[in-house]
């Protein structure tokens, strides 16, 4: 990586103020772990709750204990991937309308400072890790290795056509494994719902591409500050995200039928969620472009509170009906 470093130096030296006080760089890299974006670690979430109503564990202070050093772990992994991505993406990041106030593209990080604090708060949030099971370690080192693979040449998927939107929604799937080994560290997730949770990101994150790409409007301009962007358009954004939500909603209902049978009535509620998220990446300076703000979305919280709520309920509460009104077929 020493080329790469020496050219992200080179052009952040382009870019600091003549002088940056101590105070000012220590800001600046505690901004650039974006430890606002903790909000993504809801994802564990759902991860806790399904090993929980599967193998019938109940909340204790062991488990709140377990779960309070997962969280802490992912965030510290996740926080690692967003100091490298700050890092190197500052020249692009100065060509898009909101992201060139970010402190890497205005010069305040310190680029050797920044990659010390990649290194560290990896090398924490696996220590902390592994004190859980070998599941939560693995799937937090896979994690802080997919930030590796969608932000560090030569691979860099982030600029490759949908594979850019595919690398970065396995995270997703990531932290329903993060969460899952808080609790079942001896059982595998279920991979209906593992591929249905990589899907759904993938159309919540394609979603987030065609949000921005709209709102820079030029196509020119939208590839020079993202390379993937040179091989999108408005139409076959459009046409991946129909594809993810056909594909997440496949998988979810194999889950279903598998599994959990009452989760079928928290189908209508799913797809509300889908359609008011969809709707939003329309909104200029949508809130799909940066998650930690989606809490501002009135519409989309009611909707995601009321899928939590069914989730939850129909996680743990049987309805014997429900399995006669869908019997199973015969051979």
């Amino acid at each position: 990586m020493p080329v790469e470093t020496s050219i992200v130096e080179r052009e952040l030296d382009m870019l600091a103020p003549a002088t940056v006080s101590i105070r000012k760089r220590l800001v600046a890299h505690v901004q650039i772990a974006r430890l606002d974006h903790s909000v993504k670690q809801i994802f564990i979430l759902p991860g806790i709750v399904l090993a929980m109503a599967l193998t019938g564990e109940r909340m204790s202070l062991v488990l709140a204990g377990r779960i309070v050093v997962g969280l802490i772990a992912a965030t510290l992994i996740a926080c690692s991937n967003y100091v490298i991505n700050e890092i190197l993406d500052a020249p692009c990041d100065r060509l898009h309308p909101t992201k060139k106030h970010r402190p890497a593209a205005c010069g305040l990080v310190h680029v050797g400072w920044g990659y010390v604090q990649w290194i560290l708060m990896m090398l924490v949030g696996l220590a902390l890790a592994s004190t859980l099971s070998r599941g939560f370690f693995y799937s937090a080192a896979a994690l802080w290795v997919m930030g590796c693979i969608y932000n560090i040449p030569p691979v860099r998927s982030k600029d490759l056509p949908y594979i850019d939107v595919l690398s970065e929604s396995i995270n997703n799937p990531l932290r329903f494994c993060l969460g899952w080994y808080i609790v079942a560290s001896a059982l595998l997730p279920p991979l209906s719902l593992l591929l249905s949770y990589w899907m759904l990101g993938a159309y919540f994150m394609a979603l987030k591409r065609f949000s921005e790409y709209r709102q820079i409007g030029d196509g020119a301009v939208a590839a020079s500050y993202r390379k993937s962007f040179h091989h999108y358009s408005e139409e076959s954004l459009l046409n991946s995200v129909v594809f993810y939500a056909a594909t997440s909603m496949l998988f979810f209902g194999a889950f279903i039928m598998r599994y959990r049978m009452e989760l079928i009535l928290a189908f209508p509620l799913v797809a509300w969620l889908m359609a008011v998220y969809f709707g939003l990446s329309f909104h200029k300076e949508s809130a799909v472009q940066n998650p930690e703000k989606l809490y501002r979305e009135p519409k989309l919280m009611a909707a995601l509170g009321l899928c939590i709520c069914a989730f939850v309920v129909l996680l743990f509460v049987d309805l014997p009906w429900i399995a006669n009104a869908f019997p199973k077929s015969l051979p």
